[in-house]
């Protein structure tokens, strides 16, 4: 079949949909942290616990998912998220057992690893010009972040509404909204990947180790990961336990998703006109400042507004850069594959800042240590980025 530019425009806003769905709900389940620890009697571990599997599988399926989508095309993985996302969201709310519940972040992980926003970006930026694809990641991306700022206020509005466990399961149908737009995609997803004994993904995979900038890539997407997953689970819960009201946490991440469109934006602009390392560094830079002032100064609804706008300009930025600089040194026979990949570094953070920030809460009642760890790792992603060569790896060049 022919690709048109019209396929491609409606490729576009069916990924958009797809990001906005497939993201939201996931990236703000932290606002039932304490009212379902509370209730049930949990330990913040717990939820902690299913959260950090959640991330950690969906980091581990992401690369197989991109190998997929490399070999057979995005639209089958994203149908297969979607459901497998749903399932996952069933059980936490039908059956209320914290051995369910930590086992339900398997199957999250797993779904939202396969129809979450970086498959969704990583398949428009296949179909678009070298010209227009950072700005077509960020366009991506900013939907993602769109859905992130409905999402958590109406998490609480529907708790306030169903209860709890009511939410979660009209959250899991919310899943299968995902089914209808992934006909448009699959109109112009088309593998790029063969795979063979020469010149398949193992070759492709080791190729790409052997470079440092992908090294360097894989290495400062960890520190993304570790701060959007300690904020995104543990700040609605750090806001109420400074008593301040729920509803403050819940706008909190609201902000951020609302910023992160900005954001998200801004950096795939930037990426076009401005050397993608520095700006990464520079994001990773103003985080641990922006961290910094938070912690030290004193905590009101005002400064957490604050706090949640700048970081939401800084949240996802990371993502149509880091994925741009994939392309751009490693080509895109397998894009998908290799920011897979990236993605499970960036999720193996995600797994240590949700899990690591439940146990040392309960510990010892206090979320200190976390944000000094917070500003440590944004300062060393702010080295790591500055060495990355951006020309064509061997990949890209054989490619060409």
């Amino acid at each position: 079949m022919q690709q048109t530019t019209q396929d491609v425009r409606g490729a576009i806003v069916a990924g958009c949909m797809v990001a906005f769905v497939g993201f939201g709900f996931a990236a703000t389940f932290g606002v039932f942290m304490r009212p379902m620890s509370a209730e049930l009697g949990w330990g913040r571990e717990v939820f902690s616990l299913s959260m950090a599997i959640q991330a950690l599988c969906w980091g581990i399926t992401q690369p197989l998912a991109g190998m997929v989508a490399d070999r057979f095309g995005t639209a089958r993985v994203l149908a297969f998220g979607a459901v497998v996302s749903a399932l996952g969201f069933f059980l936490r709310g039908a059956v209320v057992d914290p051995t369910v519940f930590v086992a339900s972040g398997l199957i999250v992980g797993v779904g939202t690893g396969a129809c979450s926003f970086p498959v969704v970006i990583v398949a428009l930026g296949k179909v678009v010009s070298a010209e227009q694809r950072s700005f077509v990641l960020g366009l991506g991306t900013a939907a993602a972040s769109t859905g992130m700022f409905v999402a958590a206020p109406l998490s609480n509005l529907l708790m306030s509404w169903l209860g709890w466990q009511t939410s979660i399961l009209v959250i899991a149908a919310s899943f299968l909204l995902i089914l209808p737009p992934l006909y448009l995609i699959a109109r112009v997803s088309r593998p790029t990947a063969v795979a063979s004994a020469e010149g398949g993904f193992g070759h492709a995979v080791r190729t790409a180790f052997s470079e440092r900038a992908y090294v360097l890539l894989f290495f400062g997407f960890f520190v993304c990961g570790f701060h959007v997953s300690f904020i995104q689970t543990h700040l609605p819960a750090y806001i109420v336990d400074e008593g301040l009201p729920a509803v403050v946490g819940a706008w909190s991440l609201a902000l951020i998703g609302l910023f992160n469109i900005a954001g998200s934006f801004l950096s795939g602009w930037s990426g076009k006109v401005y050397s993608k390392k520095k700006v990464l560094s520079g994001i990773y830079f103003a985080r641990a400042v922006v961290i910094t002032a938070f912690i030290l100064l004193p905590l009101s609804p005002v400064s957490i507004y604050i706090f949640s706008a700048i970081m939401g300009l800084l949240w996802l930025s990371t993502v149509p850069l880091t994925t741009g600089l994939v392309a751009q040194t490693q080509g895109l026979r397998f894009f998908s594959t290799l920011v897979g990949l990236v993605f499970l570094s960036h999720q193996t953070g995600a797994f240590i800042g949700a899990w690591l920030g439940g146990r040392l809460y309960d510990l010892n009642q206090d979320y200190s240590a976390m944000w000094w760890a917070a500003i440590v790792l944004g300062l060393l992603a702010t080295l790591l980025h500055l060495p990355i060569r951006e020309s064509p790896g061997k990949l890209a060049q054989s490619e060409a």
